[in-house]
């Protein structure tokens, strides 16, 4: 089975807009930031909650819950409350459409969480 699956077009997705799509079973987020199309899970690490209603800023999409930030170019988080990041997966857009790579490790952030599972914020 291929690591790719095709998005169709998404040319029509503004700057600053998401998009959530389904692939393979699982939720993910596409977002487009200063013209290039970016996805994550569509899964908040921290509270478990779509991020897709949460609001874009810039490369941040902050989870409607509790404030958790990510970056939707590598899925890394900004600090508490989430302790851990979120996958990310590179999309590719050509005239055919946007397809996506689900191709990626499972480790979505360099650090983590303790295994005391207490948050580390330093």
């Amino acid at each position: 089975m291929s690591d790719r699956v095709d998005l169709g077009d998404l040319s029509a997705l503004a700057d600053g807009e998401m998009h959530v799509c389904e692939a393979r079973g699982m939720e993910v987020l596409v977002c487009r930031v200063k013209g290039q199309l970016h996805a994550v899970e569509d899964v908040c690490s921290h509270a478990d909650t779509p991020l897709s209603d949460g609001m874009l800023t810039g490369h941040l999409i902050t989870c409607p819950l509790h404030a958790a930030q990510f970056d939707v170019r590598d899925g890394s988080h900004t600090g508490p409350p989430a302790y851990i990041g979120v996958r990310a997966f590179e999309v590719e857009e050509g005239p055919a459409g946007a397809v996506l790579d689900l191709s990626v490790p499972d480790a979505a952030d360099d650090d983590a969480a303790p295994p005391s599972g207490y948050f580390r914020t330093r």
